[in-house]
């Protein structure tokens, strides 16, 4: 991708994490004017903390989660400020106002050049981008910063063939815990991140009966440490996927494997992106839920509260596979296989929570935008079928497998291009370069790394 063509208008789609990062960036850079479109209710901070309860923390120390990626302190400054104080993992709901304050200082101050427009987009026109109700939102660029897509339901599993109320798609909906009661039972699908989050919210509203998490491997994210003091530069580790799995091991027996593991941030979109599709594939298939539970890691005191619902028998996870479920009454009656056996267990739930994360595969997309851009070819899968594919610049790639100059993506949805750019450090800097890129701004090596 050369370089852009002289921008004015640029729609950025979705006013999320992603998208509101991209807006602010491009007031600072003295780029083109930004209309930021948004459907929901989330705009500044979208569903990671739009939706977050009091329980719910930050899974980074606020010193790493400014979202200015020149002003590493940024965020911490702002929580002393407010009364924060030094907090080291901040509540998710501050961390919501916080991107909401810095959007609402950048519409104020640049009140001509940044607009916040209601309504969802359906399509991409060499004008602008089309809303549903028919609006034609005039630029001259679009960004895609869509966030993830939901989760579908898993193999085995109809949520139509369930009593209503039983089957909960959104993990973090507020009533989820609404009528239950202490005899009830809880299946959890999935042990990741967004299980911690809904076994969390289960307990804050209420919720006293049993909770049994299942995912394949069971694997449960780890905790943070405390914080190891900061080490020089390290050497790029080797690329191919068995070395730097033995490397990394290696390291970790030195330096334990916290630090190992938080060595390879610096590299890690070279090693992905310098990787065969094949070892990509590998990656993916076999370490992938390895790599997450240990990179991506629990607050402290989330672990701890984690730790006393299993102790006190109110939180099972548990490898297996789901077979099925069929409706028992008002509830679900759940058929699953533990891992490595060959025998059927069952499990009467009274609620059934889809805790299995964000999805990528754009034919899978219920979204009309992606669905239209994708039939219109302006858009494609990545080779993995993870999110969209997109170039070295964010520029999205079409079927004809050219980037395009006034089309591009950020955020989680590029992940099989950059593969680490689902966390704070990694999107603010995407957004910045992007930013400066439709500004015509000239690139500084190493900011924010």
């Amino acid at each position: 991708m050369g370089r852009p063509p002289r921008v004015e208008h640029v729609a950025i789609v979705g006013a999320g994490f992603s998208g509101t990062l991209l807006a602010i960036n491009l007031l600072r850079h003295g780029g083109p004017r930004a209309k930021l479109i948004e459907a929901r209710d989330q705009v500044g901070c979208g569903v990671a903390y739009s939706a977050a309860d009091n329980e719910h923390l930050l899974n980074a120390r606020a010193g790493r989660m400014s979202a200015l990626p020149d002003d590493d302190g940024h965020f911490a400054r702002w929580l002393q400020a407010r009364g924060g104080g030094h907090a080291d993992f901040a509540r998710r709901v501050d961390y919501g106002r916080y991107l909401r304050e810095l959007l609402d200082e950048a519409r104020a101050a640049h009140p001509d050049r940044l607009r916040l427009v209601e309504g969802r987009a359906v399509d991409v026109e060499p004008d602008g981008v089309r809303l549903a109700d028919g609006r034609l939102v005039r630029a001259d660029a679009a960004v895609l910063a869509v966030g993830n897509l939901p989760p579908h339901p898993p193999p085995g599993l109809v949520p139509e063939a369930l009593p209503p109320g039983v089957y909960r798609g959104d993990p973090w909906a507020g009533d989820v815990a609404e009528g239950l009661g202490p005899d009830d039972a809880v299946l959890l699908i999935g042990t990741g991140l967004t299980m911690v989050d809904a076994a969390l919210l289960l307990g804050a509203r209420g919720f006293r009966g049993r909770m049994v998490a299942l995912s394949r491997r069971g694997l449960l994210p780890r905790v943070h440490a405390a914080e190891a003091p900061e080490r020089g530069p390290v050497e790029r580790p080797p690329p191919r996927a068995g070395a730097l799995l033995r490397a990394v091991r290696r390291r970790g027996a030195e330096v334990g494997w916290r630090t190992a593991v938080n060595e390879l941030r610096p590299h890690t979109q070279a090693l992905w992106r310098a990787a065969s599709p094949d070892e990509q594939r590998r990656f993916l298939r076999h370490l992938r839920p390895w790599w997450d539970v240990h990179r991506h890691r629990l607050a402290p005191d989330v672990g701890a509260k984690l730790d006393a619902l299993r102790a006190a028998g109110r939180l099972e996870a548990t490898a297996g596979r789901l077979l099925g479920a069929e409706a028992l009454d008002r509830r679900a009656l759940v058929r699953w296989r533990p891992r490595g056996g060959t025998g059927e267990r069952t499990l009467e739930a009274a609620r059934v929570v889809n805790c299995t994360g964000p999805q990528g595969d754009l034919s899978r997309a219920d979204d009309p935008l992606l669905h239209r851009l994708l039939a219109r070819g302006l858009i494609r899968p990545d080779r993995h079928r993870i999110g969209i594919d997109v170039d070295a610049q964010s520029a999205a790639v079409g079927a004809d497998g050219v980037a395009s100059p006034t089309l591009l993506a950020i955020g989680p949805m590029t992940r099989g291009c950059f593969w680490e750019i689902v966390a704070v450090p990694d999107i603010r800097v995407q957004a910045w370069s992007v930013a400066r890129r439709l500004s015509n701004a000239h690139w500084v090596e190493g900011h924010g790394l």
